[in-house]
């Protein structure tokens, strides 16, 4: 199975303006763990995840003050809709990461997160084809 199969279309960007809690409402809206940051300030696309916004609150930081631009990630991992959900879930596991931006070329098509991996692998008569350990 491919990325394409698997990833979202539906890719919520928020500005860097904007409050990690207002991140956080409309990251829980869209049902979404990752939203892209608009920057034009940045020299490239920016990232915001439920882990950046969770880390601040565990630094008692105020989800009201804080300011996305403080705590998002200018290292966006991207994919291809062509890469296999196995070369897609390698990447994010070599890296540590929950979430792919997914391009085709140079068009934004999608995002696929590791949730969107495991529902695809896990559903009735889909496999992935790997073999256990």
């Amino acid at each position: 199975m491919q990325v394409r199969e698997g990833m979202s279309d539906v890719v919520l960007t928020v500005g860097p303006g904007h409050s990690l809690r207002e991140a956080a409402r409309m990251m829980t809206e869209k049902r979404t763990g990752a939203a892209l940051v608009e920057d034009d300030q940045a020299p490239g696309p920016c990232i915001v995840t439920e882990r950046d916004i969770l880390t601040s609150l565990g630094h008692g930081q105020d989800p009201d003050a804080e300011r996305v631009a403080d705590h998002m990630s200018d290292t966006v991992i991207a994919a291809s809709p062509d890469w296999s959900l196995e070369r897609a879930a390698a990447e994010m596991s070599r890296r540590g990461i929950r979430h792919l931006v997914v391009y085709d070329g140079a068009d934004l098509v999608g995002m696929l997160s590791m949730r969107d991996i495991v529902r695809v692998w896990t559903s009735e008569g889909a496999t992935s084809g790997m073999t256990p350990d």
